[in-house]
Formats: structure tokens, sequence, C-alpha cells
């Protein structure tokens, strides 16, 4: 008997997720937007879902809305999170998200402290944080003691054609917190709070030059797992070479980091969405294994697909199969638990194993 998962969000990323959940069979979607455009676009292509007009800012309604699911997935801007865990508590039914904000994130999990036995608070269930935690706490497990953790993850256009070498391809709002809010690292053993757009960086990979630099929020739960054993931690959002200083510019010399729905309105009508991207995910540990101090790392490109019959982009891809996943595993029995579940207690081999998990094993080629 399928279950009935509520979605609250039904923009690009939300589209995505409906479309998985539903074409495996075992879900029935309920999709909840406050915009009934949103709506009408996705029951347009997804006739099997359910869709329901919603503030998620009205408790009563969420909780309401929340009758006969079994799960709550949140792809509302971070901001509305904790609404929806709320009342997820209260309703008694399992909650994810996709958020990079740490404020957001500790809220949820003061509330999961309240959760009833089984009842599950999954947050930060996406790309990054979310998939890259989960691969990289796989290549730590590999070591005796862990020295280094580098994680450095991108969405980027396969074609750039502005002088930012970028084209907007998830929420602005998540991107323009990433830029904006500070980045929570292990320094010489030590939690500590760096800027960001610092700590730049440039690597090759397959013959492509990339620069990296300080993004918040990435790491997810893992400086505090992994405080007192490693002596460095990091995330590194990946862009091409330039991309760093304009935004700089833009954020710290025009100030637009203190007006952030101006820059919102300005990227929005000037910098295209683009469904030709690809998704870099490029994590290295160093360390010492069987006496010797070695490196390893795993590194990850994933491409736009078609699935049936429309073309999706990376960023879609990744981040609904990476809720996707941990979803299955958690309605479906694999994996189960009281409260928060951080990312790294997420078993790697069960989740690539997994029929959505597996999109981030598929080879998959760039689409002309």
């Amino acid at each position: 008997m399928s279950q009935t998962i509520l979605l609250i969000g039904a923009g690009k990323i939300g589209r995505m997720i409906a479309t998985l959940l539903s074409r495996s069979g075992d879900y029935h979607v309920r999709v909840a937007d406050r915009v009934p455009a949103a709506l009408d676009h996705i029951q347009k292509r997804i006739p099997s879902v359910e869709t329901r007009v919603l503030n998620a800012e009205s408790h009563e309604e969420l909780v309401h809305l929340m009758q006969g699911c079994t799960a709550v997935i949140s792809a509302l801007s971070f901001r509305e999170n904790p609404y929806v865990a709320r009342a997820a508590l209260e309703a008694g039914i399992n909650y994810f998200d996709l958020t990079e904000d740490r404020q957001t994130t500790a809220a949820v999990k003061e509330i999961a402290d309240g959760a009833a036995e089984g009842q599950v608070f999954l947050p930060q269930s996406g790309l990054a944080p979310g998939f890259v935690t989960i691969v990289t706490k796989h290549v730590m497990d590999w070591f005796d003691e862990i020295d280094t953790v580098r994680m450095r993850v991108g969405a980027l256009p396969q074609r750039p054609t502005n002088a930012l070498a970028y084209n907007l391809t998830w929420s602005t709002d998540g991107l323009i917190n990433e830029y904006c809010n500070t980045c929570e690292v292990i320094h010489n053993r030590k939690i500590k709070n760096h800027l960001p757009l610092e700590g730049l960086e440039q690597f090759t990979l397959d013959g492509n030059v990339y620069e990296a630099f300080n993004t918040s929020g990435g790491l997810g739960t893992l400086c505090d797992t992994m405080d007192g054993k490693v002596r460095e931690l990091n995330y590194k959002t990946i862009r091409y070479p330039g991309h760093r200083e304009l935004m700089k510019f833009l954020l710290q010399d025009l100030r637009l980091n203190e007006r952030r729905d101006l820059l919102k309105d300005v990227m929005e009508h000037s910098i295209p969405v683009t469904f030709q991207d690809v998704v870099i995910v490029f994590c290295t540990v160093r360390g010492h294994r069987n006496g010797q101090f070695v490196e390893k790392s795993d590194l990850r490109k994933m491409y736009a697909q078609e699935i049936n019959g429309e073309i999706w982009s990376a960023i879609q891809l990744t981040t609904g199969a990476g809720v996707c996943a941990v979803i299955d595993l958690i309605q479906q029995k694999q994996l189960e638990g009281t409260g928060l579940i951080r990312q790294e207690q997420i078993p790697f081999e069960q989740f690539i194993q997994n029929r959505f998990g597996q999109f981030y094993e598929t080879e998959t080629f760039a689409l002309d």
C-alpha cells in the first residue's frame, strides 16, 4: 500500500522530488504551496499528485494538511522550515528538509528533542549538506586516524556565458545565504567560524581549472560530530575562476550583503536559469592507515538527465535524489531512530544501493 508524503514547496527542487517519488509507485504525493500557478504547473506534468494551496506560516493549516500522511518534506526557503517541523511534531509524522542554514537546523534539532518514539527529524537531506556528508564519512571510515577532511561541491553551468561564469540552478535565497553567512570549520582541532568568500584556492580536474572558497552550511552537523577527532575540516563551493572576486565586489564593496532582497531581485532578473549544468562532488581525506600517512579522494561529476520526457538539471536531480533516498530508507524501515538523525549517521552503502541513491552511481553524460 502506498504511503502519502506531504511535499511543501512546488519549485524547481519540489517538482523533482514529486517526480521521483510518484514514479516509484510506492508513494502518493500531496504537494502544497502558497502559489496556485506553481501547483498547476506541477500537476500538469504529474497528474497523479494531489495539490493544495497552503500558508506555511499557519500552524493550524499545516497540521490539518498533514493528516493521513506518514512524512513531510519541506522544500521551502530555510526561514519557513521551523514552522513545518513544529507541525510535524504535533502531527506525529517524520520530517525532512533541504536547508543549509545553520540556525534553522539548530531550531529543528531543538524541536526534534520532543519527538515521539520512532518519529524522525532529518534536516539537511539534499546535496550539500546531505550526500556530500554521507560520502565523505564513508571515505573517513577507511582510515585508522584522520588528519584533514576537505569537502568541495559545485553546481556549475556547462557553458558559462557571463562575467560571473554562473547561472541560477537552485534556490536564490539559499545561494545568497551561503555567500553571506559565517562558515563553521575545524581548524587546528578547534571549531571556529571563518568568513564567507575567503580561503580562495584553485585546482584542476579533467583539464578544467576551478576555484573554491568558503561558503556557509555545507558541513551540516559534521563539525560537532568530528570535534576532537580531526585536525582540519572544511567545506568550500566550487566555481569557475573569477566568480568569487565579482561576488565579493557585489556583497562587500557594494554592501549588498546588507540588502539581500535587492541582491535576489537583481540576480533573478539578470542571471538566467540553466538546465545544462554539471554537479561536482569532490572530497579528500588525509590520515593514517596501517601506519602510513595517506590520502584518499572521492570524485563524482553528474550532468542533466532526461526523465519521463523532461530535462532535469543536475542540481535538481542530485538534490531531489538525495532527499528521496533518505526518505525511502526511513519510510521503508531500512533505517530507524527517534528524533534528530544526522546525515553522517546514514550508511553510505545503504544510501548508494537505494533506488534513488543510485542516481549518484550512474555514469551520466552531458546533454546537448
